[in-house]
């Protein structure tokens, strides 16, 4: 709930309680900024010191006691403040790449899950998922759930907000580019954007016919579908260890060797610092190798003929993905409708205003 909104359902106790927490604060600032400036204060760092601690114990003793008296907020009134007041500061503040996430274990991110009311039946009714139910990596007791069926439906849920969020950064992209593509005369600003664009997706001589056909999204059920299938739905050590949800390999980055690799083969699967980056350079590969130019055509096609694409069609142009080909596209089929994944192709993310992924 965003700020004004909780204030605004306070009572007067309440009012008196965020004058209180404000005042200290206050006194917390005074006391530790203005030694730097004040002579004399530096002489009194104990004094300080004491100050600091009594303004924190009288804070947490406000909260205990609020939580008390305060049916609205209840238990959960600190954790809740502490969202509402620094959430955009933890936003702005991170880096994605300098991650370093904790590990939540299976039963922790289904509570979590469940107190945020996700389900997998709702958002196939709906067509709608939190945005706020992101993951930074899965919970090493994913494989040990006895349930196929728990097992997958955990991995999906974890997944399919970090694919859904992705293809939506590509279609405000691709929103663009065709706004651009339909003006009489390109600002400077617009130059400057296609040239990052052609840049992203390894196009040379600006080609913008070329710009149109590989920026475009990846269907959500393909998506899914392969990370099922690289990943054992999310058991394997590539997974685990490296947040590598589509097994790609690489030559020259951070990756992890095989165990059963040739000693003369070179390559490694890819390991990246959260899940999402996985998810984003899946999309790039699809989107700039040679080897799927042939799926980016067929999709340009659907895209001119009836602006839905379909994954089971698509994934007929991914036998280079795998060293099995064609079996391999046949078992992502069967992945694909087996688990009803085109269920999620038309699923929309829910702005949130309380974004779990902060927590996690």
């Amino acid at each position: 709930m965003p700020k004004k909104k909780l204030i605004k359902k306070l009572d007067n106790n309440n009012i008196n309680f965020f004058k209180t927490l404000l005042s200290s604060f206050i006194i917390i600032f005074i006391f530790s900024v203005l030694p730097n400036s004040i002579g004399f204060i530096k002489n009194n760092l104990k004094s300080n010191e004491v100050v600091l601690n009594s303004s924190k114990q009288n804070f947490d003793e406000i909260l205990d006691k609020q939580k008390k008296n305060n049916k609205v907020l209840g238990d959960s009134i600190k954790e809740r403040f502490t969202w509402n007041i620094f959430e955009d500061i933890d936003v702005f503040g991170k880096n994605e790449d300098e991650e370093d996430p904790q590990r939540l274990s299976a039963s922790t991110i289904e509570e979590l899950f469940n107190d945020n009311g996700y389900n997998l039946d709702i958002v196939k009714e709906t067509k709608l998922v939190n945005a706020g139910n992101q993951l930074t990596r899965l919970p090493k007791e994913l494989k040990n759930i006895e349930s196929p069926k728990k097992r997958k439906e955990l991995f999906i849920k974890i997944v399919l907000p970090l694919i859904i969020e992705e293809n939506l950064k590509i279609r405000f992209d691709r929103k663009k580019l065709f706004e651009i593509l339909n003006k009489s005369n390109t600002t400077k600003r617009d130059k400057a954007w296609l040239d990052l664009k052609f840049k992203q997706y390894g196009i040379k001589n600006n080609d913008l016919a070329k710009l149109k056909i590989r920026m475009d999204e990846i269907p959500v059920s393909l998506a899914i579908a392969q990370a099922a299938k690289e990943t054992g739905w999310g058991s394997s050590r590539f997974a685990q260890e490296g947040n590598a949800l589509f097994g790609q390999w690489t030559w020259s980055g951070e990756g992890i060797r095989p165990l059963d690799v040739e000693k003369d083969e070179k390559h490694k699967v890819a390991k990246f610092k959260i899940l999402k980056a996985s998810v984003r350079a899946y999309q790039r590969n699809l989107n700039t190798h040679s080897s799927y130019k042939e799926f980016r055509i067929e999709r340009a096609i659907q895209r001119d003929n009836n602006q839905k694409l379909d994954s089971l069609q698509l994934v007929n142009f991914l036998e280079k993905y795998a060293e099995t080909g064609k079996e391999y596209t046949e078992v992502l089929k069967k992945i694909i409708t087996q688990n009803n994944l085109v269920d999620f192709d038309d699923v929309e993310i829910l702005p949130t205003s309380l974004k779990m992924k902060n927590l996690i």
